[in-house]
């Protein structure tokens, strides 16, 4: 049966938002980023425009990050954010589309009815979650219906989501603070401290991205304002003083791993042992993360394909299993409703 409604999934993170449309693939990718007029209550610009404001728009002016460590930090910019996303995703349609949105593994159950409210609240028919852990290892090639256990950790913006995943569900996690966006304010302290320069937060995660594809024997060219004088600077910042600065945070991700491990059952740890760690999230490729999670684990790590997109194609997967939902669901109200009418006919005699 040719299905009425739009299904759609959702990649709700702290630093960029992925929208997949059933049948189109993915349609949107845009930082979770609006900007609005503090005076009008007016929204100026969202995703990629909003960004460029930040450090950038003036007093009146405010560009909001309004999902923060995974979670919705400010509601109402969160619902006015999703609705204009869903809009330019689905343009007109006369039924309110079904989503699919991810959550972190750790999310309390009011993180996840502030994720429900503000999806309902911004057009949303129906709304189906799922963790983002699970959703990155669809999205890896992983088959989570093996009975052998996996271990995937999500490296996103502003949360590490670490799993072990075995007959579809999730074993044991740990989300840990330590992400991109952390990443980025270590290096921007850094040059702060080491070489009184001053950097905003795009220029900071510019450099990551840049050191990732980068060797250690490399120098990066880095502009920002001078603390002294308070004019424009430009230094050659080694790599190799970037993977230093960084690696205090990689360390905590190290230790996330260790306690998911912990609490792993011996089966499934050996498993993890002869199978590899898988990378996905944005910040995957992050200078000397693999390489260090190798040295202090033992175990062999293993980047997926396109790790950005890992979480939003798992989700498109997973959006199979709304329908199956739906049908399960219909037939239990058919059934409780004959239940319902015999007894009404008993009741009668």
């Amino acid at each position: 049966m040719a299905r009425l409604r739009r299904a759609i999934a959702i990649d709700l993170g702290t630093s960029s938002v992925l929208v997949y449309v059933l049948g189109k693939g993915i349609v949107l990718e845009e930082p979770s980023v609006i900007a609005i007029d503090v005076l009008t209550d007016e929204i100026l610009a969202v995703g990629s425009e909003a960004k460029k404001l930040i450090g950038r728009a003036p007093g009146n002016i405010k560009a909001i990050m309004p999902i923060k460590d995974g979670v919705i930090s400010d509601f109402k910019a969160t619902e006015r954010m999703l609705k204009y996303f869903l809009d330019k995703a689905v343009k007109k349609a006369l039924l309110k589309p079904d989503l699919l949105i991810c959550v972190p593994s750790r999310s309390t159950q009011v993180e996840k009815r502030a994720v429900l409210q503000a999806s309902d609240n911004a057009g949303s028919h129906r709304t189906y979650l799922i963790e983002e852990p699970l959703a990155a290892a669809l999205g890896a090639g992983c088959d989570i219906t093996d009975v052998g256990g996996s271990l995937v950790i999500d490296i996103g913006g502003g949360t590490s989501d670490i799993a072990v995943i075995s007959m579809g569900q999730v074993v044991a996690s740990k989300s840990v603070d330590s992400a991109g966006t952390s990443f980025d304010r270590k290096i921007k302290d850094y040059i702060r401290q080491r070489y009184g320069i001053l950097i905003g937060d795009t220029k900071s995660e510019e450099i990551k991205i840049e050191a990732g594809l980068a060797d250690l024997e490399q120098s990066l060219e880095v502009t920002g304002r001078a603390i002294t004088s308070g004019l424009p600077q430009k230094i050659y910042l080694p790599v190799a003083e970037i993977y230093d600065c960084i690696r205090s945070e990689i360390d905590l991700i190290v230790d996330g791993v260790k306690k998911v491990l912990e609490v792993t059952p011996p089966e499934l740890a050996s498993d993890i042992y002869d199978r590899q760690i898988i990378l996905t999230g944005g910040a995957a490729n992050t200078l000397g993360l693999k390489d260090r999670l190798r040295e202090k684990l033992q175990i062999e790590v293993k980047i997926a394909d396109n790790p950005s997109e890992c979480v939003i194609i798992g989700s498109s997967k997973a959006l199979n299993w709304m329908d199956s939902l739906d049908e399960e669901r219909n037939n239990a109200l058919k059934s409780k409703q004959k239940e319902l009418e015999m007894d009404e006919k008993l009741r009668r005699r």
